[in-house]
Parts: structure tokens; C-alpha cells; sequence
């Protein structure tokens, strides 16, 4: 095990570390990754009876770093900082909370960027498609390793929620509660199409070079399909609404109106979003993500929804939000549906938010009360 940081805010204590596993896992396609490494956050103190561990998922371009600044150059605190820390809803000085850096993430857990075992070089595009089951059971591992045989609760939205979601139903002993928000129980066609544009955008750049680009002029420069992928992907994030209230009609002061390329605030924001993305994530590892997210599918291997929801013995809380683009109410619904018809304990609260998808990130007041309640 390899300590990477260890760090004191001016409350919280964060520890960032990475476990390497010497042994096989063999994953819903078919192949395995015969060796693997996993990065991985954790908050707060460790309770003598494990009582207060709580698993935080994280979404499909977060990380291990979900709360709190490791020291005051970084730049901004981890991707869920409003709603974890000393004093907050997920309370460290009350949890022990663990956030696991996925497999194929860009940010230190076996990727297509990792050396290939016997090979002396990058997987690359040798690098298996994975499933969320397969990110599920590496945690798995790293939490028997830990000496984890039961948690709190787990908690993710959108791939995070996947994850929760997979947590209920392949590993039912494991979790007391379980929290999924912005999330479905298998991905449909309309955020396939988005996440199509991403695809074909990245695999079709020349610079791309069939996966074997160089990394270091990627990180510097960003790659141009990437940029068009994130941006498709953003679209999908955010809602009508919260658009018309953020850019409204505005237009860039420096440009011209009927300048062929001038353009209006809502461009200048996603060009400056997509070129910024760009260059702190990795093409490979987004291809390999946004395919894990479109195969996902709680049915695949039950036979119906009901058959894979019959598997769940925690507690739980679905929430879903109005103005979800991606990612729609009704997706969220149709488990509360099958669960109440199952006669499971569960919650389900669709919150009323014009924000889009991303509103599990950005309006956490509105999620608050749903989430204490799940883990008290």
C-alpha cells in the first residue's frame, strides 16, 4: 500500500492512498485484468465497530478527491465539498467516508494509460471495455482488503448512482443504506446519442492517432474532439432554464453580431469549458467511461427489473430531479415503482430543480434533508 498524501486541513483529515492488487479480476466481458491498482480518498476517523463508514461514488469525470483541499495552493476543494466535511451534511467528524478513484479513470487507478502486465507498455486501446459491475467488485476487493464488511451507506449520483445502484443489487449484504440520485437503471438511447458525439468526435481527430497520441501535448494543448465531446456532454448537463438564466441572450462584447464567428455568451462559455476539460482528462479514459456508462444495465444479466431489484436488502432513497435532461424523472421512478410493487423499503422523492442534471452537484440545500435522513 502506498501513501500518496496525507493531509490536515484546518478540520478535516484527509488521506489519499493507493492499494496495488497482484491478482485476477475477471470482468463481465469475458476478460480480466490480471493485476489492478486503485486510488483512494478518506475522511474523518474509522470507528472501533465500522458504525460510520460511509462509501461516496463518484460521477463520470470526479475522482477519489471528493472533499477539502489538501493545502492552500490547491485551487479548489474536491468535486462534493458543499456537502462533505467537519460540520457538513456528511459529517467527518461524525464519518469515516471512502471515495474510490473508478477503474479507467484518468486520476491514478488501473486506466488504458496504465503499463499492460508483461508488455512494458500502455494498454492503450488493449485496454478492456469495462462494466459498472466490474468498477463494483474492484472496490469491493480494496474494501476486504480494508477489513470493510459492512457500511452505513453508499452514496452516488448519475455513474455514481450506477454504482449505488449495482452496490444494492450484486453485493445486497454489504450496504444499509444506499443513496442513488440523477441516475437510471440502464442508460437509454437519448444519452447514448450524446454520448455518440463524444465518440465519434475523439476517434475521428487526427490527433487522436488511433489511441496513441502523446499524452504530455494532450494534457498541454487539449485534443479538439474531446473539446466538441465535452461540450455535447455539458449541453446535457445543465437544462433550458437554467441556460436562459445564466447566458440569456447575450452576446460577446468583442464581437461582432453578424460577424460569421462572433458569438454569444452561451458560446464563449462552452468553448472555455471544452477547452478547459480538454486538458485535465484524458481521451482514452473518457472513451472507456461514457462506454461503461452507455452498457450499463441493472436487467442484463436478471432478465427483467424486477427480477434484479428482488436482490435488494438495504434501505433505498432514489432521487431524481425535474429538470434532468439526461437522465429523465420517469428512469428513477420506474425503480421506485418495481420496489414498491416488491415490497421494498425504499424512498423516492423527484425534487423540484430548473438546474438540470448536474443539480446533484451544484443545488446540494435541495438534496440535504433526503441524505441525512438515509444515513441516520
Amino acid at each position: 500500500m502506498l501513501e500518496q498524501k496525507h493531509s490536515q486541513t484546518k478540520k478535516m483529515n484527509i488521506q489519499t492512498k493507493k492499494e496495488y492488487f497482484n491478482e485476477v479480476l475477471r470482468l463481465e466481458s469475458g476478460r480480466i485484468l490480471s493485476e489492478f491498482e486503485l486510488v483512494y480518498e478518506t475522511y474523518g476517523e474509522r470507528a472501533s465497530d465500522d458504525s460510520n463508514i460511509i462509501v461516496i461514488c463518484h460521477a463520470l469525470t470526479g475522482s477519489h478527491h471528493a472533499a477539502g483541499k489538501y493545502d492552500e495552493s490547491e485551487p479548489k476543494p474536491g468535486w462534493w465539498d458543499a456537502l462533505i466535511g467537519d460540520g457538513k451534511c456528511i459529517d467527518t467528524s461524525k464519518y469515516f467516508v471512502i471515495c474510490v478513484d473508478i477503474l479507467g479513470s484518468p486520476f491514478g487507478s488501473t486506466s488504458p494509460l496504465s503499463i499492460e502486465p508483461n508488455k512494458n507498455a500502455q494498454y492503450r486501446l488493449r485496454f478492456p471495455v469495462l462494466a459498472i459491475s466490474d468498477v463494483v467488485n474492484a472496490q469491493m476487493r480494496l474494501f476486504k482488503r480494508l477489513g470493510i464488511k459492512k457500511v452505513r451507506a453508499i452514496i452516488g449520483g448519475s455513474l455514481g448512482g450506477m454504482q449505488a445502484l449495482c452496490f444494492a443489487i450484486e453485493h445486497p449484504d454489504f450496504a444499509r443504506n444506499v443513496v442513488s440520485m440523477a441516475s437510471t437503471y440502464a442508460t437509454q438511447p437519448w444519452a447514448i446519442a450524446f454520448n455518440k458525439i463524444a465518440m465519434h468526435a475523439i476517434k475521428n481527430d487526427p490527433e487522436f492517432k488511433g489511441g496513441y497520441y502523446d499524452e504530455k501535448q494532450v494534457a498541454k494543448n487539449g485534443l479538439l474532439g474531446l473539446e466538441v465531446g465535452r461540450i455535447a456532454g455539458h449541453i446535457s448537463f445543465l437544462a433550458p432554464a437554467s441556460m436562459e438564466r445564466k447566458f440569456a441572450r447575450r452576446y460577446v462584447g468583442t464581437d461582432g453580431l453578424y460577424e460569421l464567428f462572433g458569438r454569444y455568451e452561451v458560446d464563449r462559455y462552452m468553448e472555455y469549458n471544452g477547452a478547459n476539460f480538454a486538458k485535465r482528462f484524458d481521451p482514452l479514459c473518457y472513451l472507456y467511461t461514457i462506454k461503461m456508462m452507455n452498457n450499463f444495465d441493472t436487467t442484463r444479466h436478471y432478465g427483467s427489473l424486477t427480477a434484479a431489484l428482488s436482490k435488494v436488502r438495504s434501505q433505498l432513497t432514489l432521487l431524481s430531479f425535474s429538470g434532468d435532461m439526461l437522465f429523465f424523472p420517469s428512469e428513477m421512478k420506474a425503480i421506485a415503482d418495481e420496489l414498491k410493487a416488491l415490497g421494498k423499503e425504499h424512498y423516492y422523492e423527484e425534487i423540484e430543480s430548473d438546474y438540470g442534471h448536474d443539480a446533484f452537484l451544484v443545488e446540494v440545500p435541495k438534496i440535504e434533508n433526503h441524505i441525512r435522513k438515509a444515513i441516520q
